[in-house]
């Protein structure tokens, strides 16, 4: 193998350009971008940048310094060997898909409502959210909570519009997302929780039951998805589940050759059974590790306990595992104590997902835990006094 493209140069495709190097590769190497922009970090856009402490998340250059950098060029098409892009035919033996996952959209591009997902859409939030600014969000998941808070931070009247009964309850189930209802009065911003919407522009949300909200800003936070169309006919098989490439524990993709990492690969894990996409920060660190091994021919295996974390409305969440249900286990009262976690367990006993409020050690303790396949007892586990790992 002497000709590797990585298509995506955001932190996953940066990542695997430095572990490419790091493991030996000495070839050919070229990171392929669609932004013009040199590759850079996303969780900053919602937390630093768009609060204002921050202007640029940019990547070391050092992790991608051994690669060329092809940056406002689109992939369009794949065959065996051939990349095909807005910039030309690109050779390969070996093919690293990087390439993200785009916002999801209620009325489609062109409505004049924003999005965050880019550098620019973060700078031009910023931008608009200024004091006294009327600013409509649609969704409270994990990135319209931290939209609202830098929103009410700066100022705005910020109204939250979620269609489930509580806010990140596609995340965590309406039993812990209405434990954070309370955050948002508290930060000065209206929540309007089971009000789906049915259209969206620049200057209003309009709900399902036709009442309009008025706005100088709004911000679709749904969700994203990965753009894989550009796929089609090229023997790479996509998931019809979750619409990733679908990839086995190695992250190797069903054309030889072609691995997929990050928020547009869909994932087997051993562990669970299945294929996931978990759209994490964490995955597009540490995935690249994996994909550089397999391509090189390397034995490998990513199947980590999925970890995710948040900055809302002052507190620091942290989320390890996975869910089914409710939580089985509080540790402390969300109600009262600003510090709490929620623990779920499986029907053996198990420790399948933690979230941690204000509680670090639990989440890191958990996630430990919950890798190792431990049992806890739930009455100490239920104790916030106890640490996890002696629960």
């Amino acid at each position: 193998m002497d000709q590797v493209v990585v298509v995506g140069a955001g932190l996953a495709g940066a990542r695997t350009c430095q572990q490419l190097r790091a493991r030996g590769y000495a070839g050919e190497l070229l990171l392929v971008g669609a932004e013009t922009r040199p590759p850079y970090d996303r969780p900053p856009l919602s937390k630093r940048v768009l609060i204002g402490e921050a202007d640029d998340s940019s990547i070391d250059p050092d992790w991608y310094g051994g690669a060329e950098l092809r940056l406002g060029v689109t992939a369009t098409g794949l065959e065996r060997g051939v990349l095909a892009t807005t910039d030309g035919e690109l050779r390969w033996d070996g093919l690293v898909l990087a390439t993200g996952a785009v916002p999801r959209r209620i009325g489609g591009n062109g409505t004049g409502a924003c999005v965050l997902r880019t550098a620019e859409d973060s700078l031009r939030l910023r931008a608009a959210f200024v004091p006294g600014a009327r600013v409509v969000i649609v969704g409270a998941g994990w990135i319209g909570a931290e939209v609202a808070t830098a929103a009410a931070r700066r100022g705005c009247a910020v109204t939250v519009v979620e269609a489930a009964a509580a806010p990140l309850s596609v995340a965590l189930g309406e039993d812990v997302g209405a434990r954070t209802v309370a955050w948002y009065a508290e930060a000065g911003v209206t929540l309007r929780a089971g009000q789906p919407v049915s259209g969206v522009d620049g200057a209003a949300v309009t709900l399902g039951t036709g009442e309009v909200l008025p706005a100088d800003v709004v911000v679709e936070g749904i969700g994203v998805r990965p753009d894989m169309g550009w796929l089609a006919g090229s023997g790479v098989q996509v998931d019809p589940r979750t619409g990733g490439v679908a990839v086995d524990a190695a992250c190797r993709a069903s054309l030889p050759g072609v691995v997929a990492i990050g928020d547009c690969a869909a994932r087997y894990s051993p562990r669970i059974g299945r294929r996931i996409r978990t759209e994490h920060w964490d995955d597009a660190l540490r995935a690249p590790e994996v994909a550089a091994a397999t391509l090189l021919g390397e034995d490998a295996t990513y199947d980590p306990v999925p970890y995710v974390w948040s900055e809302q409305f002052g507190r620091y969440l942290q989320w390890a595992g996975w869910r089914d249900g409710p939580p089985a286990v509080w540790r402390g009262d969300p109600d009262r104590d600003r510090a709490w976690s929620a623990a779920w367990l499986s029907a053996d006993g198990r420790l399948t997902g933690l979230l941690a409020v204000d509680r670090p050690r639990d989440a890191v303790q958990a996630r430990r835990a919950i890798d190792a396949g431990r049992v806890p007892d739930p009455t100490r586990l239920a104790d916030p006094t106890v640490p996890v790992r002696d629960a």
